[in-house]
């Protein structure tokens, strides 16, 4: 794949519910091991998050499995698993760059999009 289908790529497999092996592709991409991903939020999160990351245990959790298929969400959390350093297990990353991040990769979505329409694809 082009280097430049990558990021359209990742979102398109989320959102045709192949969410593992985009974060497998994401992994690679990034040079990470490969979050954990579950369904039900842990323990003490809040009940309105649709998701969150867990560094002690390298695990993404999204509230329930419609999010799944988000990858706003997806992408979001995996930011944070990206920033969160392997030494401390502590988060790096703020939630105004995770949503860049997520952000960026839908709006690389939609333009692939919108060139595949134009060109009759």
């Amino acid at each position: 794949m082009a280097q430049t289908n990558f990021k359209p790529h990742v979102v398109a497999l989320i959102l045709s519910g192949k969410t593992e092996e985009a974060l497998e592709l994401l992994a690679k991409e990034y040079g990470v091991v490969v979050p954990a991903l579950t369904v039900g939020l842990p323990k003490g999160h809040k009940t309105s998050a649709y998701g969150c990351y867990t560094a002690k245990n390298q695990t993404i959790s999204v509230l329930n499995s419609d999010i799944l298929v988000n990858p706003f969400v997806i992408l979001h959390e995996f930011y944070h698993h990206l920033r969160s350093k392997a030494v401390d297990r502590m988060h790096r990353g703020t939630e105004g760059n995770a949503d860049k991040f997520a952000l960026d990769y839908l709006r690389e979505y939609q333009v692939a999009a919108l060139r595949a329409q134009l060109s009759g694809q």
